[in-house]
């Protein structure tokens, strides 16, 4: 299964704020630590911001945070949000399908599986279990100064 970069960048977002949680960061931070465009990541930022995940502040002095702590965000649950209803195949769509053999073929079964076990993985780490390493992340994210816009 191929995350999209809308969750890649959503698990990267939260990483960040693991590294510093009692810290606020901006998304000009958070850009010009990962090198991406500003823009993708507000609508990124929006999303968690409705999901619960992060806590967002307007205005001067104002930036984002962890909404909770790292080790009650859930890997498999901000995956889930973030993914939407999982669609393996043109099958798992009741409007999209037009695959002649669906009501024969035995592979939609195996991939609801196969996702189903690639969920169960996600849901055994927290963002606490994956930022263990804070200050190593923090040295490599925080090494790259805000560009000025």
């Amino acid at each position: 299964m191929k995350l999209t970069a809308f969750t890649d960048y959503s698990l990267r977002v939260l990483i960040y704020l693991a590294t510093e949680p009692d810290r606020r960061a901006t998304i000009a931070e958070i850009s010009a630590a990962f090198d991406i465009k500003a823009n993708h990541l507000t609508k990124v930022v929006h999303h968690l911001g409705k999901c619960g995940w992060v806590v967002t502040v307007r205005g001067k002095g104002g930036g984002l945070t962890l909404a909770r702590p790292a080790d009650q965000i859930g890997v498999g649950r901000v995956v889930r949000d973030a993914e939407g209803v999982d669609q393996p195949a043109e099958c798992f769509s009741d409007e999209q399908n037009h695959c002649a053999i669906v009501r024969s073929c035995r592979l939609k079964g195996v991939l609801a599986e196969a996702v189903d076990a690639f969920y169960a993985v996600l849901d055994r780490y927290t963002l606490a279990d994956i930022t263990r390493n804070r200050e190593m992340l923090a040295q490599v994210l925080h090494f790259h100064p805000v560009r000025a816009a």
